[in-house]
């Protein structure tokens, strides 16, 4: 009679027939062989619940359970043995709004694997001398470069971003990452010296110990490679978190950086908001959360006197004066296009005075015409912002409103597409205004005076970033001084550096993105002084 295959024998035939790939020595290092990367990874997951039923978690990932054939079956058995309830979440591709696969959701037993690992990393990671953990970000920094084709493929998978922006944001990561590998290495500590009488001081800045990274789904790598650079730099081991929808990209960077960086100095962790409301209570050492202003006062609430980074949202004004360059429309159309307008820096409330006003409407609905989702521009994320955008948007009182053409790909008409969208004549309060549409869609105001339009541009609660248009230098400067913002742009929008500092004020949230300043997120002064005189 027929013998029931062995689990071995039955992952041969899952990666045969799920995921066409034949695997003849069941020893063979699946990654090293170049059979298995993050997308293959993600199919096999869902073919492990498929056929087994059971759910891949975080705390699995850490330990490496899916090096070859017969490590999978170890891991397969081992999990049919115990009691494994962990949730599990559908994903879907927002391009075609179809579920794409399914993932574990991680809970306490994976937050507090994940912490207590990364506790036992640090000291060795901190320990590094300044060149050599230099070294390591700078392999890693090679290795998400060497496989940005990868990259690519997973940040896509998760937001739908056309293939230019994720390879794009690919080479922002690794050279965010090259430059704190360098920052870490430069003195940024005040000078040693004496400052007292018979006295010789200095200052040490150490790291925090384990830091809790909170992503979004807007920008699921680069967003990430804003927090665990400088964090990793300064000497602190990471606990990821990615964003429910989007995390693919999140994955790869905790498995490339176990073969740089070392074992468990960053790990990632799956899941939803409760995922991350367990992490920032586990004990770890400082949160670093990018995200709604809901979710940073969450946080906050759950963190305590723990130090704190928070980026929180945008909703950010432009304003155009009537001297304005020629290509301002154009300009301010396709930055909030860009990331179909999911970006917390990006232009939403445009500020004319009366006597440019009905140009820039104009200017700005040609240039939005020129724009369409699908062939132009990605969709939004997932059904809940997609549902948002709609809600916001019906309840617009706008007297003008231009819509820009759909353009999606055959078969991808069932994404979370939306169109760009110019409103206008609308009341100071509408809700298009007041609230971050967080899409493709600018709103148009005007006012009677540059004094005016920079009181309207200060009149949210929301001070990340802002820009101004015009070709007077002294106007356009003082206007940028005027302006609440943490980063002000003249005559551009969304241009952004690792050398420059990106942080907001008021309900934007505290802290500092980029540039060496983003270093002391994640570090502790210490100073020391040592008498050298006889008193």
């Amino acid at each position: 009679m027929n013998e029931t295959p062995s689990v071995a024998a039955r992952v041969v035939q899952l990666f045969r027939e799920d995921l066409h790939i034949d695997v003849t020595d069941r020893d063979t290092a699946l990654i090293d062989a170049g059979l298995l990367d993050s997308v293959g990874f993600l199919r096999l997951f869902g073919a492990l619940e498929k056929t087994f039923g059971i759910a891949v978690t975080a705390e699995d990932l850490a330990r490496d359970r899916f090096r070859s054939v017969n490590a999978i079956a170890e891991f397969v058995r081992a999990k049919q043995s115990g009691d494994d309830t962990h949730p599990t979440a559908a994903l879907t591709d927002p391009r075609t709004g179809a579920e794409r696969l399914t993932v574990a959701v991680g809970r306490e037993g994976e937050t507090g694997a994940a912490v207590a690992a990364a506790r036992a990393a640090q000291p060795g990671w901190a320990g590094l001398t300044p060149r050599d953990r230099a070294r390591r970000l700078l392999r890693f920094a090679d290795l998400i470069e060497e496989r940005s084709a990868e990259y690519a493929r997973a940040e896509r998978a998760g937001t739908g971003k056309p293939e230019a922006e994720a390879h794009g944001e690919v080479e922002h990561c690794a050279d965010l990452l090259r430059f704190y590998a360098g920052a870490l290495r430069a003195d940024t500590a005040p000078a040693a010296g004496r400052r007292m009488g018979g006295r010789e001081s200095w200052v040490r800045w150490e790291p925090l110990g384990v830091v809790a990274a909170i992503v979004p789904w807007n920008y699921p790598l680069m967003m990430a490679a804003w927090r665990i650079g400088p964090a990793l730099a300064a000497g602190n081991t990471v606990v990821l978190k990615p964003a429910l929808t989007t995390p693919d990209t999140a994955l790869l960077l905790a498995r490339d950086a176990a073969g740089t960086l070392g074992p468990d100095v960053l790990l990632t962790v799956p899941g939803d908001r409760d995922t991350g409301r367990l992490l920032v209570t586990e004990g770890v050492d400082a949160v670093a959360f990018t995200g709604s202003v809901a979710g940073g006062q969450d946080v906050a609430a759950r963190a305590g006197l723990r130090r704190l980074s928070l980026e929180l949202g945008g909703n950010c004004p432009a304003l155009v004066l009537p001297d304005a360059p020629d290509d301002t429309c154009e300009a301010l159309v396709r930055a909030v296009t860009y990331n179909a307008g999911q970006s917390c820096a990006a232009p939403a409330r445009v500020i004319t005075l009366r006597e440019n006003h009905d140009r820039v409407v104009e200017g700005l609905a040609k240039s939005m015409s020129d724009r369409r989702a699908g062939a132009d521009f990605g969709p939004l994320n997932n059904a809940d912002q997609a549902a948002r955008y709609d809600r916001l948007l019906a309840s617009s009182s706008a007297g003008v409103d231009h819509v820009a053409d759909l353009a999606p790909a055959p078969g991808e008409e069932g994404g979370y597409w939306r169109p760009g969208r110019v409103l206008a004549d609308l009341p100071p309060d509408d809700p298009a205004v007041v609230d971050e549409v967080f899409g493709p869609v600018l709103t148009v105001q005007r006012a009677d005076g540059v004094e005016e339009a920079v009181a309207l541009a200060n009149s949210v609660p929301q001070a990340l970033a802002a820009s101004v248009w015009g070709s007077h230098t002294a106007t356009v400067l003082g206007v940028a001084g005027e302006l609440n913002a943490g980063e002000v742009w003249v005559n551009c929008h969304l241009d952004q550096t690792a050398e420059l500092p990106h942080g907001g004020r008021g309900t934007s949230g505290h802290g500092t993105d980029m540039s060496v300043l983003a270093l002391t997120e994640y570090q502790r002064p210490k100073t020391v002084t040592v008498r050298v005189g006889e008193r």
